[in-house]
């Protein structure tokens, strides 16, 4: 088991005041859109550096411990490579990226122009990680996992906390899963100060269910991942920081198809004029399907998480 430490608020606020000056504090937004019939209220991270939150945990990563003179290595559905290649540049590493042949050319593209050595592998995510693992094994360089490390979830966590000192008025709140570092944060943060009553509930498409089906068959499960969101929710194990923490907090999950995700992510352009990839809107599928049905006056916030789209909508 990897252990987040005792003082998980401590360790969030660290980081939060670590990777300040190199993050966008991200907007927020509440709205009543979307046919839903109540407000929701919207953390818009697709618009921090790179296109989704990871930057928060790669800058993280890179400030709270010694870069090796072998750089850094990372495997990435797309959206990590780009916040660890941004985040290298910024800070003067040099990295190699891998990632596989479904991360889609826009993130592709979005990783090379930032100046790291990408690779770009068969297969999925898996395929990429065991390569990434194979070149930190041969060349010492550090290896930032994508979601399964704890300075990556502590940073992660700053959302959460940022999003609260924006002023967050919600019950539930709702988050998509790949791996699970993004809600594995959110849970560290709300679930480290026991005076919280905010409920997470987990949102997966229906073809990519890892934290659903960790949760009932055991950690280690292995997923068979698809679909539309796989480049960015395509992990095949759920990280154990995250499975950790979910079992502790009793967490909720919610499946949703493709075709609602695809639909709420066309309603996030038609309505808000947000323009988001597919894992951006999964959390908001899971409302707009009625996948979960909020009880009434129960306050909903749906956290929009990543806005590289492939293909890329403006190509050079």
């Amino acid at each position: 088991m990897k252990d987040l430490t005792m003082n998980r608020t401590q360790e969030i606020t660290a980081a939060a005041t670590r990777i300040a000056p190199y993050i966008t504090r991200t907007p927020t937004l509440t709205a009543n859109l979307f046919g839903l019939g109540y407000p929701v209220q919207m953390k818009l991270e697709q618009m921090q550096h790179t296109g989704s939150f990871k930057a928060r945990g790669a800058f993280n990563t890179l400030l709270s411990q010694p870069v090796p003179d072998a750089g850094l290595v990372a495997a990435s559905g797309g959206n990590h490579g780009a916040a660890v290649a941004y985040a290298a540049h910024k800070l003067g590493h040099r990295a190699r990226i891998y990632v596989p042949e479904i991360a889609g050319p826009s993130k592709i593209a979005l990783i090379r122009g930032l100046g790291a050595d990408l690779v770009v592998v068969p297969g999925a995510y898996s395929t990429a990680l065991e390569q990434a693992l194979t070149y930190e094994a041969e060349t010492g360089a550090m290896q930032i996992h994508a979601y399964d490390a704890p300075a990556t979830v502590h940073g992660q966590g700053t959302c959460m906390m940022e999003w609260e000192q924006q002023g967050l008025d919600a019950d539930t709140i709702l988050i998509a899963v790949g791996g699970g570092g993004l809600i594995g944060g959110a849970m560290a943060w709300l679930g480290s100060r026991g005076g919280t009553h905010r409920k997470i509930i987990a949102v997966e498409p229906a073809n990519a269910a890892t934290l659903h089906n960790a949760l009932q068959n055991g950690p280690d499960t292995q997923t068979d991942v698809s679909g539309v969101a796989a480049n960015a929710l395509g992990a095949r194990q759920i990280g154990r920081i995250c499975y950790d923490l979910a079992t502790a907090q009793n967490l909720q999950t919610v499946l949703v198809t493709d075709d609602a995700i695809t639909t709420a992510q066309h309603a996030l352009w038609r309505e808000a004029r947000q323009l988001v990839e597919p894992a951006g809107a999964a959390a908001l599928a899971a409302l707009m399907s009625g996948a979960y049905i909020p009880a009434k006056d129960e306050k909903i916030a749906v956290l929009l998480c990543g806005a590289n789209i492939a293909p890329d909508p403006f190509p050079k």
